[in-house]
């Protein structure tokens, strides 16, 4: 039950910590306007891809969960 109790705690966080970033992404500098995020424009269509922040976000996740598996 410990560790059950802990997976919660730590889901809890994420979840949190997500939502927090979805409430301020529009607050956050350079989120989105990377070098590598396509944007494509025309008359009545929109394209947007975020490859940059994207790479950036995987990158931080990834070390996250890594120091997070070096306990």
């Amino acid at each position: 039950m410990n560790e059950i109790g802990k997976f919660l705690i730590i889901f809890g966080l994420i979840v949190v910590i997500i939502g927090l970033i979805l409430t301020f992404i529009g607050k956050i500098p350079l989120i989105g306007k990377l070098p590598g995020d396509i944007v494509v424009e025309r008359r009545n269509f929109v394209f947007y891809f975020p490859l940059g922040t994207s790479i950036l976000l995987s990158i931080i996740i990834s070390l996250i969960f890594y120091l997070m598996s070096k306990r």
